[in-house]
């Protein structure tokens, strides 16, 4: 049988910060393995030997006793190592198919129509090319929408041992099948909110929204819920966008390893994350022309005073300069801080952004220096080349007492020499 017009397919990584930090701890095969938040505060990640002994979500303090009990492994995230092998997964599917649309950190869709031969054999040579170059296990869903394709590679991890790991459902006796044994709540963009609405209306499978009337549920719901009932039914809605769209705003915000109480240790976990907005803002080309700053206390201790306050300042004028935006930045602090108080959390919000060559400029108002340009072109390509604050603010410390806890971190063995992989 000859392959359909338009055929997507999603290669999703299995519980991708779990399975990377166990290419690198090839002894932990068989040992659980749970992926802790910032500051080591709840569960974001769990290999599938832990998923029936901890919950997503569940905070650590919680689950120490079922950890020590059960012997699972506990790591903090390591964004550096997840990033690096992400791209290497990403790289490796990208020179498989023709057209691809990072869609997260562990997924990916690629644009298969028009490809010759055998899907299936291509979905499994994908996934054995992964795990032979990066040691990371994935699925592959191959479908004729790019909603159907997600509902393919769910089955293909729910049902991998009789799958191998790779569902082909382009066939309507398949398709069909997939979406008869699939809960409507594993359906793309249905939440739980979602479902229980759906559930009210007696939709509770894949296969009841796909027949459910469009026009109903645009009505009632919205054109996104209309969209994802004809993509189940083979209609493709969905386009691949093979370029992310830049973002509108851009925020960076951490809680601090421990409480703080002065101002400038403050100050300086605001200039680190005002380093890290810049270089966002610079990646995808855009230029900055208001930033909020906000600091707030716990939320949650009844034992400490609740505090918070931000502040939104107009720039002089669209940057991108990171000397400019930290010293904005540095300003709110000043002002928003009030002594007495516990503080956990900073954030630093870039508004409303234009991309360049997008907006008009005022004929006699003050516009960012072509120097800049090259100053801060000069001081990232030092930092993609050598690392990330290998040149930066003079506020920003290199090792900050305020950093985020990890307690459980591993190597870096991808991104540092001094922590590469050593085998003995």
């Amino acid at each position: 049988m000859p392959n359909p017009a338009q055929v997507f397919s999603l290669t999703d990584c299995n519980s991708f910060y779990a399975s990377c930090e166990r290419v690198f701890r090839p002894d932990l095969a068989k040992t659980p393995i749970v992926v802790l938040s910032n500051n080591d505060g709840c569960v974001i990640a769990r290999s599938y030997d832990a998923k029936p002994f901890v919950k997503m979500g569940a905070p650590y303090f919680q689950i120490k006793d079922i950890v020590r009990q059960r012997g699972i492994q506990v790591f903090s995230s390591n964004y550096a190592l997840y990033g690096d092998m992400s791209e290497r997964v990403m790289t490796i599917v990208e020179s498989m198919t023709d057209s691809c649309e990072t869609y997260s950190i562990d997924e990916i869709f690629s644009d298969l129509s028009g490809m010759p031969g055998d899907l299936d054999a291509l979905g499994r040579r994908i996934r054995a090319t992964v795990l032979r170059c990066t040691g990371i296990p994935v699925g592959v869903g191959i479908a004729t929408t790019k909603t159907l394709a997600k509902l393919a590679n769910h089955t293909a991890k729910r049902l991998q041992t009789q799958t191998g790991g790779v569902v082909n459902i382009c066939d309507d006796f398949k398709r069909d099948w997939v979406l008869r044994n699939t809960d409507v709540s594993e359906v793309w963009g249905i939440g739980r909110r979602l479902k229980a609405h759906l559930t009210e209306l007696r939709i509770n499978s894949a296969m009841d929204l796909a027949r459910a009337d469009p026009q109903m549920l645009r009505n009632k719901f919205s054109v996104v819920v209309e969209k994802t009932a004809r993509e189940l039914r083979g209609t493709a809605c969905l386009e691949l966008e093979e370029a992310a769209p830049a973002k509108h705003e851009i925020c960076c915000s951490r809680a601090f390893g421990k409480r703080l109480t002065d101002l400038q240790p403050i100050k300086e976990a605001v200039a680190t994350y005002m380093m890290r907005a810049s270089e966002k803002l610079r990646a995808q080309r855009s230029l900055c022309r208001k930033i909020r700053v906000s600091i707030r206390t716990g939320m949650f201790n009844p034992n400490e005073a609740k505090f918070a306050n931000g502040a939104l300042i107009e720039l002089p004028y669209p940057t991108d300069d990171v000397r400019i935006l930290t010293k904005t930045a540095l300003g709110a602090v000043e002002q928003v801080f009030r002594p007495g108080f516990n503080y956990s959390k900073a954030e630093v919000l870039l508004l409303n952004l234009c991309r360049r060559g997008e907006f008009t400029e005022d004929l006699f108002a003050t516009s960012q220096p072509e120097s800049t340009d090259r100053i801060m072109g000069v001081m990232d390509q030092i930092n993609g080349r050598w690392g990330r604050g290998t040149l930066r603010s003079a506020s920003v410390p290199a090792a900050p007492e305020w950093a985020m806890r990890r307690e459980f971190l591993s190597q870096s063995y991808t991104t540092r020499l001094d922590q590469l992989w050593q085998v003995s």
